[in-house]
């Protein structure tokens, strides 16, 4: 099932139920009063936050969604049944914004349940039109109009953890091995084209799909993927010992964040800004043990927590993966 991150979706409330004219129907009276009942109140409309990245793929053929609409009003004064409330479940790190008013509304906790349109009221039957003056009403009311409008849903990934680097960085294989994701892997570029999940001892893991040199102006997979990162709580960046010069690629995967930053005015809570550990990757490709530590050394003197993995050192990943809880349960 492909991966979708924005929809556009018609919703509309339930209508009201109309109230109606009835009359008392008893025995040896010869006209009875009013008794004609008020309709019920239409189905509101809520959305509700749920942990599943993919369920937007589930809207991807239906766009319409309506609550149920009040039942009329009966006779013997009966109220009819309120309509039942439709509930669209949405991923959690969806945006909902109102395309005719602009209005938006933010959904980052699991089960948070926000109404986005209201029922209409049901009509009154004619006996709520009896008096003194009115003892045979004809009156009623018609059920009111449920709210309805056109919105777009949009989505921005929430997790506890970002793994961010050039393609075939290794991220893939890392989520992988450290949780149940069972995300592609390949030995080539853009292996990973949608964003992965994964829960590591109740902590959410993304695997962000590869950033090159320019993905901030749209190359790549452009800022569809660097605006995932927008709402992780921290990042983990991985670079390869496959590459010759580790530093530079570092260095190119950080332009790009603080570019992103700056083109959308994010000075305080930015992608740069994050709080970032280090991933010295595929170690087993190095010819000298020494140079393992010689790069460690290297990036150790930015003032971020460096480590060194290889998928096919048990060791190192199970090192990995106590540490990372640490720093999580700190977080």
């Amino acid at each position: 099932m492909a991966f979708i991150d924005e929809i556009n979706i018609h919703a509309e409330a339930g209508r009201g139920g109309d109230g109606v004219v009835r009359w008392r129907q008893e025995k040896f009276v010869p006209k009875g009063g009013p008794a004609g009942g008020d309709g019920g109140r239409g189905g509101n409309f809520y959305v509700q936050t749920v942990r599943d990245i993919n369920i937007l793929s589930k809207y991807k053929m239906k766009k319409e969604f309506s609550a149920e609409r009040g039942e009329d009003g009966a006779k013997k004064s009966l109220h009819g049944k309120n309509g039942e409330d439709f509930v669209l479940e949405l991923p959690i790190g969806s945006i909902v914004t109102n395309v005719a008013t602009g209005e938006k509304i933010q959904l980052f906790e699991e089960g948070e349940k926000v109404q986005l349109l209201k029922g209409g009221y049901g009509g009154y039957g004619n006996e709520h039109f009896k008096s003194s003056t009115n003892t045979t009403p004809q009156e009623f009311n018609p059920g009111q109009e449920g709210e309805q409008g056109d919105f777009h849903v949009e989505l921005e990934l929430f997790a506890d953890i970002g793994l961010v680097g050039l393609p075939n960085a290794g991220k893939s294989s890392l989520l992988n091995a450290l949780t149940n994701a069972e995300a592609k892997v390949g030995d080539y570029a853009f292996t990973t084209l949608d964003p992965n999940l994964g829960e590591f001892y109740g902590y959410i893991i993304a695997d962000i799909p590869g950033i090159i040199e320019g993905a901030s102006e749209g190359k790549g997979l452009g800022v569809k993927f660097l605006k995932h990162i927008k709402r992780t709580k921290m990042l983990a960046h991985l670079i390869s010992f496959e590459n010759a010069n580790m530093m530079k690629v570092y260095k190119e995967i950080r332009k790009e964040l603080e570019a992103y930053d700056k083109k959308n005015d994010l000075t305080e809570d930015g992608l740069s800004t994050k709080d970032e550990i280090i991933l010295l990757t595929k170690t087993d490709v190095a010819e000298d043990p020494k140079l393992i530590e010689k790069r460690k050394k290297e990036f150790e003197k930015l003032g971020k927590k460096v480590f060194t993995i290889s998928l096919f050192d048990d060791k190192s990943v199970k090192d990995f993966r106590d540490d990372l809880v640490k720093i999580l349960k700190k977080k």
